[in-house]
């Protein structure tokens, strides 16, 4: 069956469709030995041969949605010029070429999603679909109130402000102190970058949900399958999967945030302005409770 050429080269997992385009309009894709530069130009993987830069177009015969807990020291792409290890190296009996859903940095733990489905991926990362990420980073040093609300409320990272944040403490300790960051954007070194704005120093940095997946048991270099009720919920993120529920972990609620922080008293969500989503931050505590509006327990 004839499909168009930027949908064949997204389903192989190469690239997005708006990529795909660039690749044939730059004459990088033949078919048949015949080079091809229109838009629109289709071709049957079961009979044509399809190349991209030279080498063969492959669609795989079974789609794979991989679970894998990153450790440290490992890159996420497909080859390394430096020879470093990469996430694949990781996927011990997995026959399919697959390929990661968006980036973890080399010296970034945690939740990675990899598959050889290019259209489920390309959905995960387009930013309409808002897809929330939690990661957790152990600080130098102690946080202070005005670098957690600003978090929440956005920082400036070149030139642009970001979105507001879902922002706690996690853990205090006498020389570290641990935040849990959720985001909703995907750009380049975001969590570290948005630390930096506020004059915090990221030792160790760990995405531990992605949407209503969380890494669960998984150890340091082991990974799963995720289950078809797990693929759906992420290809349709208002719906949870199997299992879960909607609000994110860690018992951070969409409208109400309610945190412990390091002195053991309940923190209170704080609204930045009208037509915004609530920046919900692990703020101190007022010294006296709104009349009428009795203490809710976590």
């Amino acid at each position: 069956m004839q499909e168009r050429l930027q949908k064949l080269i997204s389903q192989a997992g190469i690239t997005s469709r708006r990529a795909a385009e660039e690749l044939i309009l730059n004459g990088r894709v033949a078919v048949n030995d015949r080079v091809v530069t229109e838009l629109g130009s289709k071709a049957d993987p079961s009979s044509d041969r399809i190349t991209v830069d030279g080498r063969p177009l492959v669609i795989a015969s079974q789609k794979l949605y991989i679970l894998l807990n990153k450790p440290v020291g490992y890159m996420t792409t497909l080859d390394d010029p430096e020879g470093r290890p990469l996430v694949t190296d990781l996927l011990q009996g997995i026959g399919e070429r697959v390929y990661p859903v968006g980036r973890l940095d080399y010296n970034t733990e945690g939740l990675l999603i990899l598959t050889n489905d290019g259209e489920w991926a390309n959905r995960l990362m387009h930013p309409r679909h808002e897809i929330e990420k939690e990661y957790h980073v152990r600080v130098r040093g102690k946080v202070h109130k005005s670098q957690l609300d600003q978090l929440a409320a956005g920082v400036e990272i070149d030139g642009r402000k970001t979105a507001p944040a879902v922002v706690r403490m996690v853990k205090s300790g006498e020389q570290n102190d641990w935040l849990s960051i959720a985001i909703h954007e995907g750009r380049n070194r975001q969590v570290r970058r948005m630390c930096e704005a506020v004059s915090l120093s990221v030792v160790r940095l760990k995405r531990v949900r992605y949407g209503a997946l969380s890494l669960g048991p998984l150890k340091p270099g082991e990974f799963r399958h995720l289950g078809q009720a797990e693929v759906d919920a992420l290809r349709n993120p208002t719906q949870p999967a199997a299992g879960t529920t909607k609000e994110p972990s860690g018992n951070v609620k969409r409208h109400e945030h309610r945190v412990r922080t390091g002195h053991g008293k309940l923190a209170e969500e704080k609204n930045y302005g009208p037509g915004t989503k609530p920046a919900r931050t692990a703020a101190f505590p007022k010294k006296a409770r709104t009349p009428g509006k009795p203490n809710k327990q976590p």
